[in-house]
């Protein structure tokens, strides 16, 4: 039975998952997103979004317990100096996971995490291009085209 087990343990042991989650922790803050399985990406999720709520507030402690967790200094820094900045208003949600099919060898369902704000394409508040219709000549050209007609008249 499965009483009172609230995450899971991925076959591995405990060492070897916190090392883990801190490896792929580490990669998803410096990449903005990593591929790895589905059941891999719902834990990581449930490990990294704690340590960008702590990272809102940049407090020598904050910066101590997310570096207890991540062991890599470059991680935490930006972490705390631009994840911080772009989630602050965020009231939590910051990773995103795409399913992307089965994996070749294994077949083991594969998925896209990524953090939220980094992404262009989801992002409604990002860089955004304005949409713009073609519907005939546009009137510089309408414009041009009726002076070269006045200057052959003259």
């Amino acid at each position: 039975m499965r009483h009172g087990k609230k995450f899971n343990h991925l076959g591995r042991q405990t060492a070897h998952r916190k090392a883990m989650f801190a490896n792929m922790a580490s990669s998803l803050i410096e990449h903005k997103r990593i591929n790895t399985t589905v059941a891999k990406a719902k834990a990581l999720r449930q490990f990294v979004e704690p340590l960008i709520t702590k990272s809102k507030e940049d407090t020598t402690h904050n910066r101590r317990i997310v570096f207890r967790y991540l062991r890599n200094k470059y991680a935490v820094t930006e972490l705390f100096k631009e994840i911080s900045v772009k989630v602050a208003d965020r009231p939590g949600g910051y990773v995103r996971i795409i399913k992307l099919g089965n994996r070749l060898g294994d077949n083991a369902p594969m998925a896209m995490v990524e953090l939220v704000d980094y992404n262009t394409t989801y992002n409604p508040n990002g860089t955004k291009k304005k949409k713009t219709t073609r519907r005939g000549k546009s009137k510089k050209a309408e414009a041009s085209v009726e002076e070269t007609e006045k200057k052959d008249d003259n």
